[in-house]
């Protein structure tokens, strides 16, 4: 069902979007890397958060990890990570696959300025086989996502760390 909800989703909202099925796993960033042909930093990897009763996705990335002092400031309260067993419920995607299109239930979206970096970036597209290329704002404009500063790099990190 995941995978047939993006394609309705591109098929109504952006019929110009291919959807790239690599016959491989992209479960994963570094899997997703290796089967497209791009830096790991290009993946658009999406995370499952609960803020308080709520739940959203954000997507960064991938090689970006939440801060969580960011987060907190700009979601209002610590997120957590959610359960591999909730994930699949509220987006209708597997983890692997999990994207901000063709969602079962209306969540809200944050794209991280991390991709603002890149041209394109690679999100899933709803199974760990399958991506798209888009730019950055048109992933924010057809997901209707609010820009945030939520994540670090890893020049970032490694600066927080010393």
């Amino acid at each position: 069902m995941s995978a047939e909800s993006v394609r309705a989703f591109f098929s109504t909202h952006a019929p110009d979007v291919a959807i790239i099925d690599q016959g491989a796993s992209t479960a994963t960033v570094v899997e997703a890397a290796q089967a497209l042909g791009v830096v790991p930093a290009r993946i658009a990897k999406t995370l499952s958060l609960r803020v308080g009763d709520e739940v959203a996705l954000v997507v960064a990335r991938g090689d970006a990890r939440l801060h969580n002092g960011k987060a907190k400031a700009v979601l209002g309260a610590k997120p957590r990570m959610l359960g591999l067993e909730e994930v699949e419920g509220l987006t209708g995607h597997p983890v692997g696959g999990v994207c901000p299109f063709g969602l079962s239930s209306p969540l809200p979206v944050y794209c991280d300025i991390s991709l603002q970096a890149f041209d394109t970036v690679f999100p899933a597209a709803g199974s760990r086989t399958t991506s798209v290329e888009l730019t950055p704002a048109r992933l924010a404009e057809l997901t209707e996502a609010r820009w945030v500063d939520i994540c670090t790099i890893p020049d970032e990190i490694l600066a927080e760390e010393n």
